[in-house]
Parts: structure tokens; sequence; C-alpha cells
């Protein structure tokens, strides 16, 4: 039991099972004070939180290979929970099974659509395995070790296999090793993770435009001009507004006053402009564990 000193433990929602990258993200950002919440989908994340079965939750928001979580966008704005932090996590995808086989011996592979479609390539060397969309990736590494099925792989972390007691045939199996993701920390708007005084140098924005010539350039030239560099930017359609979007945009700036004022600035050419969160920007990218390639 923790002595009265230490720190609260947090309850993390998070997308997927124990040995899910998702839970590797939540250990790599609140160390031994997250204790994983696991939900089937990320409404069941947004829920969990909003309900008080959670403390915060943490989802993935994009991938440099698969791109963009446009889904989670909208489950955010429409949560009204906030986003306070966010965390780089290097994917290294794995191929593992129940031990004492080969590669030769699968005849399928289960696993996320989005870690099938970064390791495709690899399985180009085996067109004699049947590759199987899953909801999650440490899932089917717990589905082949509760239900014991031999000749059956999953795609997922070291950190699935281990819990599950699977041997890795091949690591690091991705197409692209410059495979990251970014998730983000969110919680509920009235609630604080820290009690220290909140620092912020990134911001997550949401608003839509006029059915303007030039409105979007208008609202970057503002920016521009306050010095707040734009590092993200998403649209997604607005239902029911044919041709009208929704913008998605992270901002970093070092001046916070100068960011208060571009808000000031950009409000009156924005429709429904939303602060989605304000937070540290991630310092460094974590790398998830690995071993070397060992697949017969």
């Amino acid at each position: 039991m923790k002595n009265a000193e230490s720190k609260p433990i947090k309850r993390v929602a998070i997308q997927g099972g124990y040995g899910s990258f998702h839970e590797t993200a939540a250990l790599s950002y609140f160390k031994d004070e997250a204790e994983v919440v696991p939900c089937v989908t990320f409404e069941d994340v947004f829920f969990a939180v909003n309900s008080g079965q959670a403390d915060c939750g943490l989802m993935a928001i994009e991938n440099t290979v698969a791109g963009s979580l446009l889904h989670n966008y909208t489950l955010l704005r429409d949560s009204k929970l906030k986003v306070t932090g966010e965390i780089l996590l290097r994917v290294r995808q794995n191929l593992m099974a129940l031990p004492r086989q080969t590669i030769h011996d699968l005849t399928e592979v289960h696993s996320h659509p989005i870690a099938i479609a970064q390791t495709r390539e690899f399985f180009k060397l085996y067109p004699h395995i049947k590759l199987i969309e899953t909801d999650d990736t440490a899932l089917s590494a717990q589905m082949i070790c509760d239900e014991k099925r031999m000749g059956i792989g999953a795609i997922a972390s070291q950190r699935a296999a281990d819990l599950f007691g699977l041997e890795i045939l091949a690591s690091g199996i991705e197409t692209n090793k410059r495979n990251f993701t970014r998730f983000l920390v969110i919680e509920p708007d009235n609630y604080t993770l820290s009690t220290e005084k909140k620092l912020f140098n990134k911001a997550s924005l949401c608003f839509s435009l006029p059915h303007e010539t030039g409105s979007l350039a208008k609202v970057l030239s503002v920016l521009a001009f306050y010095s707040i560099n734009l590092s993200k930017i998403q649209s997604l359609p607005i239902l029911g507004k044919e041709w009208q979007y929704f913008f998605y945009i992270d901002v970093s700036f070092e001046d916070v006053l100068r960011y208060t004022q571009s808000l000031d600035a950009i409000r009156p050419l924005t429709i429904n402009l939303e602060i989605l969160g304000e937070y540290l920007s991630a310092q460094s990218i974590v790398h998830s564990p690995s071993q070397s390639l060992v697949h017969n």
C-alpha cells in the first residue's frame, strides 16, 4: 500500500486490453501512478470518464503511417472533455504465437486493421497466412493464450507477448520504421490531474468558418502574425450542412499572452471557436519495448 505522501493512483481509461499500445502509453505517461481501465471502444473510454469510472482517459488521435483517427475528433468535441496532455509512442509491431511454432506453422494472423495495414509488406513473404481483422492487438494475443490456439498468430506489442506467454516469431515487422502514434490525455473540464500551477505551450482548437472566400486564410494569417505555430490541421464535414466543415487545429507557442491575444483576434473570424484543451507538448518520443528479430 502506498504511504500517505505518495501521489494518488489515477484510473486511466484506455481503448483495448492489457498489453495494448494504449496501455504502454498510459503507463509511460503516468509512470506507477496509473491504474488502467480497459475499454472495448473509444466511446466506452469517454463514457468511463464521464461516468466517474475513470479519472481520465488516454486515446490515440493520429499515427504517422495510418493518419488521423477521424472519429475521435468528433468524440472529443461532443464529449466536452478537455485535452490535458499528450505522449508520442514509437510503435513496434511483433508477430507472436504459442511456443514451439514457426511462422510456417501459422495459417492465420489476427490483429487490429491498422496493425495489419502497417505490416502487409512483411506478410507478402508468407502468402499461406490469412490476415484476420479484430478489435484490438492485445486482445488478439489474449485470445490465442486463453483458447490455446495453435497455428494462429497475432500482431501486437512486446508487452502483450510477455503478459500472455506468447513467443515472438518476428519483431519490428512494420514496413515503415518511423511508425509513431500520438495519444491525448483527456479529462473533465472541472478536474485536474495536477495540483501544480497549470503550464502549457500547446492547444487544440475547433471551429467552423463562414462560407466565404479566404476565410481560412484569414485565420491562419492572424495566427502567423502572433507567432503561433500551426502543427496540425484536420477538417471534418458538419453533418446536415453540405460543404461546411469543422476545423480541428493544434497550435504551439512560447508566449501564452500572445496565444491568448491570437484567440481574441480569430474569434470574430470563426464560428463557435472552442478550446479542446491546453497542455504541455510532448518533449520526447517514448519507445515501446523490443527484441531482436528471431523469426524462422
